[in-house]
């Protein structure tokens, strides 16, 4: 998907692939209850050469985030899940591990000052187009990584 938007030069490869300047393809963590979602985006991801994993509601991720071993560089977070919702999880991921930058993502745009509210650095109000939420998850993963190399 061409999504018309920046190219980035600096984390492009002649492949179409990207990794931030590491070389560490970057983490991404998607939060969301439909799994059309979750394979759309690990698909689409996987094809930008970014490592994905994922969980389908707000209980299973915090699971998942206080067990794994490298956390994620960047979550992209549902609003509407069974369980805790996505302003829920938001914040509780927050407190675990304030670094890491969560994109929300929702229909319901009331939510977007509560979600920004809880911690989430971006919202994006569904539907979007996908090819521009990876640029904006490398400009971010690649701003991250300057801020804080390991």
């Amino acid at each position: 998907m061409n999504s018309g938007g920046p190219k980035h030069k600096d984390a492009a490869k002649p492949n179409g692939n990207t990794a931030a300047a590491t070389g560490i393809p970057p983490r991404v963590f998607v939060v969301d209850d439909e799994e059309f979602i979750r394979e759309l985006y690990k698909d689409v991801f996987e094809a930008k050469g970014m490592t994905v994993s994922a969980a389908p509601n707000g209980d299973e991720a915090l699971k998942i985030l206080q067990t794994v071993k490298n956390m994620p560089d960047i979550i992209i977070m549902d609003h509407r899940m069974p369980g805790k919702d996505g302003i829920q999880t938001t914040q509780e991921i927050v407190r675990l591990d304030p670094s890491i930058p969560i994109i929300f993502s929702s229909a319901d745009a009331s939510v977007r000052e509560r979600a920004l509210e809880a911690g989430a650095v971006s919202f994006w109000a569904k539907p979007f187009p996908v090819g521009m939420l990876v640029d904006a998850m490398i400009d971010i993963v690649e701003a991250k990584r300057k801020l804080h190399p390991k």
